[in-house]
């Protein structure tokens, strides 16, 4: 199997490559919590040394794998009805971007190039998904109808963009860039339009994540010294740190109904899935196994 990565592709280098090292013993969840009725989390892993995308509920109980293929499949984002979930896969050959059924039936890929494609977000009326690519030279910002249809490019630089996140009524993508030549958080209109910076320090700024109501994005950042999870305002005022250990905290999410924030943490030895309260108080572990456990994604 052809798989062609950028070295520039630092998001993938930063926080998926290392997943692929570790094998896994046993799968157990642990750490329950009082999750959003009828929430899940979808997540990708390393359990038979293949990365492959799982579900489970909010609070850690009832995993299922969805994937199986012997392929890379990475970057889970759900569909607004929940039906669905997109992913980046290197099944067709290269890291393209696939949907699947939520139950793992149907899997097709909506993407056909030989360059990264990655990343993907469902728009929250299910019409679009933003995605990055490097089909024409570096990681730029994309949009494409659910289907697949009408792929555009919505970022033209000379700088990686990753991470496309649409904002809960659609108008705008968040997304990080090291345009300012560290990684930093911009947001933009959804047709590309009016790119705002909205942190600016030496360190790198990663993963942006909207609260439910819009008011407020959640991210990564090593501005401390090591990654830790952070909060602002939209407009990048009022950033405030969430979490403090001396390991990583990263890949952040916020569930739909506002009580929880889900995110990736080293803390206890291996990457796993966490959640905490949106003021970064009442930390829970969601998995507990030998494997890395990446990019939680909250059902909408």
């Amino acid at each position: 199997m052809k798989l062609k990565i950028s070295p520039k592709n630092v998001l993938l280098v930063l926080l998926t490559v290392a997943s692929m090292a570790v094998l896994i013993l046993s799968f157990t969840a642990c750490g329950k919590e009082a999750g959003p009725p009828g929430s899940r989390i979808a997540f990708y892993s390393n359990p038979d040394g293949n990365n492959e995308i799982y579900v489970m509920d909010a609070d850690g109980t009832n995993l299922t794998q969805l994937t199986d293929n012997g392929a890379w499949n990475v970057a889970p984002a759900w569909s607004p009805d929940g039906s669905k979930i997109v992913f980046s896969s290197s099944a067709p050959g290269y890291l393209n971007i696939c949907v699947i059924n939520s139950d793992g039936t149907g899997m097709i890929n909506l993407t056909n190039t030989a360059a990264t494609d990655g990343d993907p977000d469902w728009s929250p009326d299910g019409s679009k998904i933003a995605f990055s690519s490097e089909r024409d030279g570096n990681p730029e910002i994309y949009v494409m109808d659910a289907d697949g249809a009408n792929q555009t490019r919505l970022t033209d630089n000379d700088a990686n963009d990753y991470v496309p996140i649409w904002s809960p009524d659609g108008s705008k993508i968040a997304y990080h860039s090291d345009a300012d030549d560290d990684f930093e958080i911009y947001v933009m209109d959804a047709d590309g339009a009016n790119q705002v910076q909205l942190t600016a320090n030496d360190a790198m700024d990663l993963s942006p994540a909207w609260s439910p109501d819009g008011s407020q994005i959640i991210f990564s950042s090593e501005r401390d010294g090591n990654f830790e999870i952070y909060v602002m305002d939209a407009d990048g005022a009022n950033q405030t740190r969430l979490t403090d250990n001396s390991t990583r905290d990263i890949k952040v999410d916020w569930s739909a109904e506002n009580n929880r924030i889900v995110f990736v943490s080293d803390r206890d030895g291996n990457s796993e899935i966490y959640s905490m309260n949106p003021d970064g108080s009442d930390p829970k572990r969601l998995t507990d196994n030998d494997a890395d456990d990446f990019w939680p994604a909250w059902s909408r």
